[in-house]
């Protein structure tokens, strides 16, 4: 991957960054507790971009800066850089990309989805290596009986309870889960 190169911008949500090769996006990163945190997460698989940055990476923020403001937005279009990703991963990325806003799935269900019944504790695996969240929504992946289940990304289940109910998806029914926290 060292022909990545990365940029980072600003969002409502926070700092975000993308990294991408010539194929399509090879990295999506969500805000972490500051820019230089954000940046030194891309850095260990990007360089910075030293020229011109793609359109398809300039697309492709403009789309989550969107998303971050609350917006619907499509990231079907957006390409992505699935070299050194296994087949099975492969399968239930493009499986998830179908789970459209303000839905959810449980890990069993996108296991079958992907062609895969069964293999609920590999979709989970995949999640949690998933380059690309929001543009492959992990975050709309539930464990059974529709539990949080985990979050990779920074912030953990609290990032994941926040997009969900920007979606207006509300895992604890809408109850607010701390004073302010969504607000």
């Amino acid at each position: 991957m060292d022909s990545a190169e990365y940029m980072l911008f600003e969002t409502a949500l926070g700092v975000c960054g993308i990294a991408w090769s010539e194929a399509g996006l090879t990295r999506v990163q969500l805000p972490d507790r500051d820019a230089a945190a954000t940046a030194a997460r891309l850095a260990k698989s990007a360089r910075r971009a030293g020229g011109a940055v793609p359109a398809h990476a300039t697309d492709a923020a403009e789309l989550l800066a969107d998303y971050a403001n609350g917006e619907d937005v499509d990231f079907s279009g957006v390409f992505l850089d699935f070299a050194g990703i296994a087949t099975f991963e492969t399968a239930v990325y493009y499986a998830l990309r179908k789970v459209g806003r303000g839905e959810t799935v449980t890990y069993g269900e996108l296991a079958g989805l992907a062609g895969s019944p069964g293999a609920a504790q590999a979709v989970g695996t995949a999640m949690a290596r998933n380059p690309w969240p929001v543009v492959v929504p992990c975050h709309r992946v539930l464990a059974a009986g529709n539990k949080p289940g985990g979050f990779s990304a920074p912030g953990g289940l609290v990032t994941k309870a926040k997009l969900l109910a920007m979606e207006g998806v509300h895992l604890d029914g809408g109850e607010p889960m701390l004073p302010g926290l969504f607000d």
